[in-house]
């Protein structure tokens, strides 16, 4: 990657698959952001650049290659691949792009000392977020997707109705409208995801699904 390239990325700002760091921060929250990315789209991580977008550099690249391994064997599980390459931006200071591509083994977590399951997380806009449970169930379920067949039923009418006219429904919207368990509506939903029928939004403040055409 050339100095220009870099500075074409960082001028697009952090977002959905860009993360920039200044350096390698404590090994839990690395971990969060390379499993959030992979378990997402994809991405970079940008060491080296502040929040700002100033591009500031690191003079010991090596020690934050070092760092970065040890945070991503420590606390991913799966371990989740990725590369890094360095951007020379002034004599002995580079910049440290790693790029992680998207797992085909979703999903992945952070494990933390002590743990034995660890916590997903998913890239939402230009955060890293944890996962609810019904997107856990969709990332596991996104190799599968194909060849889903279901019957329409009462409670796909009165949500297909209900997403006509408001265009975004919850978990919670659904077993409320339908009069059924948490449990159903999440399990309906899911099953038109799977369908591609719906699409599913994980949101900090609450997944939601839409339409998905």
């Amino acid at each position: 990657m050339t100095r220009r390239e870099l500075e074409q990325i960082v001028d697009l700002g952090e977002g959905i698959n860009v993360e920039f760091k200044r350096r390698v921060p404590q090994p839990e929250r690395i971990a969060k952001e390379v499993v959030a990315l992979t378990n997402t789209h994809g991405g970079r991580i940008v060491l080296g650049v502040d929040d700002d977008g100033n591009i500031l550099g690191i003079d010991h690249a090596s020690e934050e290659e070092f760092l970065l391994r040890q945070a991503i064997e420590a606390h991913c599980r799966p371990v989740v691949e990725y590369q890094t390459e360095r951007v020379v931006v002034e004599p002995r200071c580079d910049v440290l792009v790693v790029t992680i591509p998207e797992s085909s083994t979703k999903p992945h977590r952070v494990v933390l000392d002590g743990e034995e399951e660890g916590r997903p997380y998913v890239r939402v806009d230009a955060k890293s977020i944890e996962a609810s449970p019904e997107t856990i169930q969709e990332l596991r379920e996104q190799k599968e997707r194909s060849g889903v067949t279901f019957e329409f039923g009462e409670t796909e009418s009165l949500l297909m109705r209900y997403l006509d006219d408001y265009g975004r429904i919850s978990v919670s919207q659904l077993a409320q409208l339908a009069d059924i368990s948490p449990e159903r509506a999440s399990q309906t939903l899911l099953r038109l995801t799977k369908a591609d029928l719906l699409h599913l939004h994980p949101n900090e403040d609450g997944d939601y699904f839409t339409l998905n055409y």
